[in-house]
């Protein structure tokens, strides 16, 4: 087949998956050749500003590094993260929501056992982080791995700072009633990194960078879902405006004031602190979706 034209295009190219072998490869590669002729079409883009899309998105990955994503901070701000979350994590009644995972993981994080701090002094104040890890039957989860990893009081994960040594962030084992405490300090919200495309859409898009503050977790024990979310500090500016659309009701918690003595986690408090406390609830690897 030839003299292709704005009409016929779109099949030709449809035709040419038919030798495709994976199934699912063929369902993703016709819808997203589908979708992106329906889009070119829609807004009939000039040869420049095709131009342009192809130049972004090359900057885009020129950008990326050991320390930062920069497509991952492009499908945030795009809310296609919290739609792909969405989709995958439709999980019963009673387990804990879900939100995105964000450019700021790290797979290596630093075992430590409950009750240490994951803080530098710089960081800021202390604050104390503290949960209990329970299925949807309301059992407490033992031995579950916890990775914890918050900004600073100014805003900034430890992968964005010169030093190369960890802070804010750490991973924790449940003890037997599923508990855990760490101390970490109190984060601030912060703007993701702005000095490159992503950031340069969101100024031509009229919109902020900011993230409000949070703390991320990642739960993960045998025969349950592995949970992925934040804790949002009801304190914080941004709630309504988060740059990333992860933002949920379930997941705004206060910061509260313990005063001197054993927690329900089993801290130890010796002066009154800022605390942040929670109850996860996993939800069981059967509902995973197919």
């Amino acid at each position: 087949m030839r003299n292709f034209n704005e009409h016929n295009i779109t099949e030709a190219v449809l035709a040419r998956l038919n030798g495709t072998s994976s199934p699912r490869t063929k369902e993703i590669s016709s819808a997203l050749v589908q979708h992106l002729h329906a889009f070119v079409r829609e807004v009939r883009p000039s040869q420049d500003e095709w131009q342009q899309a192809i130049t972004f998105l090359t900057r885009t990955g020129q950008i990326c590094s050991d320390t930062r994503q920069e497509f991952i901070l492009l499908s945030d701000a795009l809310g296609v993260s919290m739609l792909v979350d969405a989709i995958n994590h439709e999980f019963p009644g009673g387990a804990t929501e879900t939100t995105v995972l964000g450019p700021f993981y790290v797979a290596d994080a630093p075992e430590v056992l409950s009750g240490e701090n994951i803080a530098k002094p710089e960081d800021g104040p202390l604050m104390l982080i503290e949960g209990r890890v329970l299925d949807t039957s309301g059992e407490p989860v033992a031995g579950a791995i916890v990775d914890v990893w918050h900004a600073d009081a100014d805003g900034y994960y430890d992968v964005q700072k010169e030093a190369k040594s960890y802070s804010g962030r750490g991973r924790v084992r449940t003890d037997a009633q599923g508990n855990f405490w760490l101390w970490g300090s109190v984060p601030a919200a912060y703007p993701i990194p702005a000095d490159g495309p992503v950031g340069e859409m969101l100024g031509v898009q009229g919109r902020h960078p900011y993230r409000p503050a949070h703390v991320h977790f990642m739960i993960a024990a045998e025969d349950c879902e592995t949970l992925v979310t934040h804790l949002f500090l009801a304190s914080s500016d941004y709630l309504d405006s988060d740059v990333v659309f992860g933002v949920k009701d379930s997941l705004i918690e206060p910061v509260i004031e313990v005063r001197p003595g054993k927690t329900p986690s089993g801290a130890d408090v010796e002066a009154t602190v800022p605390a942040m406390r929670r109850e996860f609830v996993l939800a069981p690897v059967r509902h995973q979706r197919e």
